[in-house]
């Protein structure tokens, strides 16, 4: 089953040994539409802030009870480079971040792009090539300044339009718990469909426009209007259902449907 990331603030967080805090906001990777960061308010702890997890570090799941459990100690996120989460992450902070934990680069390296896959990925030393390889990336990155994290909760509200015209607003992301990829869109159409929520595929957004507040998806209105349905009740699976969405989506779908 796909998971809401509106519906993981609040999450209850746990290291191995006390309770942390719960979890306020997430940031994904928009280029590979994978969530990689947990942003933790540390509300328990004396003068509390916000501290970065990676799923990387997830250890035990309740969805049941909203609760994560994390693979680190106390200690551990006590001594962890500092980031301002009112500020963009930048990526030579995302370097110490994984360096201190010692968590792979997903921007470069062996693991480039690849999703999180929370306690699966092994942790290999890097060679010469992947370090010319991240410095690099770092050079390139810094040089644009984008290192495309974008926040959940900031997005949420962000305008849909269509290749002809608007068509809604972006109302969640639903994302796989396996490895943390970000599998559909949830768009809120109702001031165009009333009470109609549809599901998007990240792969059909054509760009963002950060500065107007804007997602260009490859579809016209009556292609989003005619996407699946979204019912928060029975989310869809991370299987068969899901396939379907994929299949449709890669050539078989009637000619009157986005997929």
């Amino acid at each position: 089953m796909l998971h809401s990331a509106n519906a993981l603030r609040g999450f209850a967080i746990a290291a191995t040994d006390g309770e942390l805090g719960s979890i306020k906001d997430v940031y994904f990777d928009d280029a590979e539409w994978t969530i990689r960061y947990l942003v933790v308010n540390t509300g328990g702890w004396p003068n509390g802030y916000d501290v970065l997890l990676s799923p990387m570090s997830v250890l035990d799941e309740a969805w049941d009870r909203r609760a994560l459990r994390v693979d680190l100690t106390m200690q551990q996120i006590q001594n962890s480079p500092s980031i301002d989460t009112a500020k963009p992450v930048e990526r030579q902070h995302e370097e110490e971040f994984n360096t201190y934990y010692g968590f792979p680069f997903y921007w470069a390296g062996p693991h480039r792009g690849s999703a999180v896959y929370p306690g699966v990925i092994e942790k290999k030393p890097l060679d010469a090539a992947d370090v010319l390889a991240i410095r690099k990336r770092l050079e390139e990155e810094r040089a644009h300044a984008d290192p495309h994290l974008r926040s959940c909760s900031d997005v949420v509200g962000y305008h849909i339009h269509a290749t002809d015209k608007q068509i809604g607003h972006v109302e969640d992301f639903l994302f796989d718990r396996t490895d943390w990829s970000i599998q559909l869109m949830v768009v809120d159409t109702r001031k165009w469909l009333i009470g109609k929520h549809v599901l998007v595929p990240p792969k059909q957004v054509e760009r963002v426009s950060w500065e107007d507040r804007t997602v260009f998806v490859n579809a016209t209105r009556d292609q989003v209007e005619h996407s699946p349905e979204y019912d928060e009740a029975h989310p869809p699976e991370s299987g068969a259902e899901l396939e379907l969405y994929r299949v449709r989506d890669q050539g078989t779908r009637p000619p009157s449907r986005l997929w």
